[in-house]
């Protein structure tokens, strides 16, 4: 059943333990083991991006060799250096090619993994549902499933050269920096790093919340043009666009000022870091000062001072880079810890209800043998003992303790006044909703021989009009065998929808069209109904899922399933609905109900 999530105070996202946690909790997904594809993939990177390094070593010191033979006038020095120069670049160009090939195809194979974990998640036990009703603090879960989980793979992939390399290349190039200009060199750089990472642990801080916001709005912005987009003909009988006008600019006023906020806090991030750039370049002289002026290499002659010089400026400004592209990662750091967040607060509320969902169904499928025994039985299929329901995340009682028993043709028809609860006990039923008290036990399962929902807005998802019919059956059952031309045609023709065979060009064509807004809302119930007729329950479930016809063909539809031998559980509010049912469970206010035999004339 659904879970309801008390309203708690969310901790602010920053740079902390947390964010650790929730990183490494993802990466755990990504590389779950050794000899996983990603794990090979970021071998393959390190292996690349090592080789890369070296030869960039090699082309860093070439300046001075060329300073060394240009001194001495060596022409056969000077086209040695020159083909190996055009070698190392040729080299290093193909390098450098297949390390962003190999990081696009990493970013690729993230994105894959992670977007396939995230789906199990929200497809899974009704979270999709549960999701939206008893956790509003998610906000935009189809946003942190597509374009946060994109960016984040893509700041991942592509920065993780440079941070597989960099533990490599700062032992490397401090051992060179030690060598040629004495410890003060590596010692100053170190310390001046230190400083930097500091001064950037602060100006990082208030970064990370602000892309948060950002990137909550940018999905409130988004989701209300979606909401227009599905709502766009009831919105042009209102004649409401100036109303969505204003709506839809404020929604953008709002993002605009985030982002104005954010990159204000980036200002001074960014300043920090281009900073520490500059200043580290003025740092490497400073190094290569120190043995000059000390009279370290006093003996030397000019050329050979030159070409020394060059080298240790290229070990030295070399070595300033690395930390200094360390502290570059500032902005791209907090662009992972933003996502980061948002993704796993995502995936950390999708685990719990799936939990509680484990746990609350735990009893129902120790019993799961026994189902059908109990379905061909005598005994009520459906009991509701002392049931209380409320409406999520609050205390109102909209039905007070209900006990009702459902069997074989015993046909209810639940009415009562707007707002009174009628479809809280079907989602009651159906397990999306938990009770304030009592015990609910549904002894038959979804689907053929078992029990079907109608809801009053069918959905309709993306497919040929044969996968449209049988919906969910080819994804729930897909070894059923169900799957039968003859009947999917008897079910259109029983639903009043043969022409819709001509329309859509035959069962099995794919339309690329939306069949909510190509169909109408008579349609669309009446293609509900010929799910019905195709799987054929021995309970139906039906939320006012006939309101969009007209009386006469509501009767023909529940004729159909009165022949079919349905036991039928109707909210409704037509008086022609109660000849087609045997009793009256009507519910009044402040959650009084009233359960009556109907007198049917």
């Amino acid at each position: 059943m659904g879970t309801r999530s008390p309203r708690v105070e969310r901790p602010r996202p920053r740079l902390d333990r947390i964010f650790l946690r929730r990183f490494i909790n993802l990466c755990a997904m990504l590389f779950p083991h050794w000899s996983s594809q990603n794990v090979l993939m970021f071998l393959t990177l390190l292996t690349i991006a090592l080789t890369g390094q070296l030869l960039v070593y090699q082309v860093g010191i070439l300046p001075s060799q060329f300073y060394g033979v240009l001194a001495e006038r060596d022409l056969h020095g000077f086209q040695r250096l020159s083909i190996l120069a055009l070698l190392l670049i040729l080299f290093n160009s193909m390098l450098r090619s297949a390390e962003q090939y190999v990081s696009k195809l990493a970013y690729l194979s993230f994105r894959r993994d992670l977007t396939r974990y995230l789906h199990r998640l929200y497809f899974n036990n009704q979270v999709y549902y549960t999701l939206t009703v008893h956790h509003p603090h998610i906000d935009n879960p189809d946003q942190r499933m597509t374009q946060d989980v994109e960016r984040l793979c893509r700041e991942l992939s592509s920065s993780a050269s440079q941070v597989l390399t960099t533990p490599f290349t700062l032992v490397y190039y401090s051992y060179q920096c030690a060598v040629n200009t004495g410890w003060m060199g590596p010692v100053s750089i170190f310390g001046y790093f230190v400083i930097g990472s500091l001064l950037n642990k602060v100006l990082m801080g208030p970064v990370i919340p602000r892309l948060v916001q950002q990137e909550k709005l940018e999905g409130n912005f988004r989701y209300k043009h979606v909401q227009v987009r599905v709502n766009a003909e009831a919105a042009a009988f209102y004649r409401a666009g100036s109303s969505e006008l204003s709506r839809t600019d404020s929604h953008l006023q709002d993002l605009i000022g985030a982002q104005k906020d954010f990159i204000y806090q980036e200002l001074w991030l960014n300043f920090g870091t281009n900073t520490f750039d500059f200043l580290g370049g003025i740092l490497s002289y400073m190094i290569i000062a120190v043995p000059i002026f000390t009279g370290m290499w006093a003996d030397l002659s000019p050329a050979e001072l030159s070409e020394l010089i060059s080298k240790n400026a290229f070990v030295s400004i070399y070595l300033i880079s690395c930390f200094s592209k360390i502290i570059d990662l500032s902005s791209s750091l907090c662009d992972v810890a933003g996502y980061t967040h948002r993704i796993a607060e995502l995936e950390e509320v999708m685990l719990e209800i799936s939990h509680n969902y484990d746990k609350d169904q735990l009893e129902p499928q120790e019993t799961n043998s026994a189902l059908e025994e109990k379905s061909r039985s005598d005994d009520p299929v459906i009991v509701l003992d002392n049931v209380t329901i409320t409406t999520p995340g609050s205390e109102c009682i909209l039905v007070r303790e209900l006990n009702l028993q459902v069997g074989e043709r015993s046909n209810i028809l639940i009415t009562g006044d707007s707002g009174s609860g009628k479809s809280s006990i079907l989602r009651v039923l159906a397990g999306l909703w938990e009770t304030k008290q009592g015990q609910v036990s549904v002894l038959t399962s979804f689907g053929p021989h078992g029990v079907v929902f109608l809801p009053q807005k069918p959905f309709l998802s993306d497919g040929s009009l044969k996968e449209q019919v049988i919906y969910p059956l080819k994804e729930v059952y897909p070894d059923s065998g169900w799957v039968d031309d003859e009947r999917i045609l008897r079910s259109l023709d029983k639903a009043g929808l043969s022409s819709l065979i001509n329309r859509t060009g035959g069962l099995d064509k794919k339309e690329d069209w939306n069949w909510a807004e190509v169909l109408s809302p008579g349609e669309m119930q009446r293609l509900a109904f010929s799910r019905l007729f195709y799987l054929q329950p021995k309970y139906a479930v039906l939320d006012e899922a006939s309101s969009a016809l007209s009386e006469q063909a509501e009767d023909e539809l529940y004729r159909v399933c009165i022949e079919l031998g349905m036991t039928l559980i109707s909210v409704g509010h037509r008086q022609s609905l109660r000849e087609f049912h045997d009793w009256e469970l009507r519910l009044g206010s402040d959650g009084h109900w009233e359960f009556k035999r109907i007198r049917k004339q």
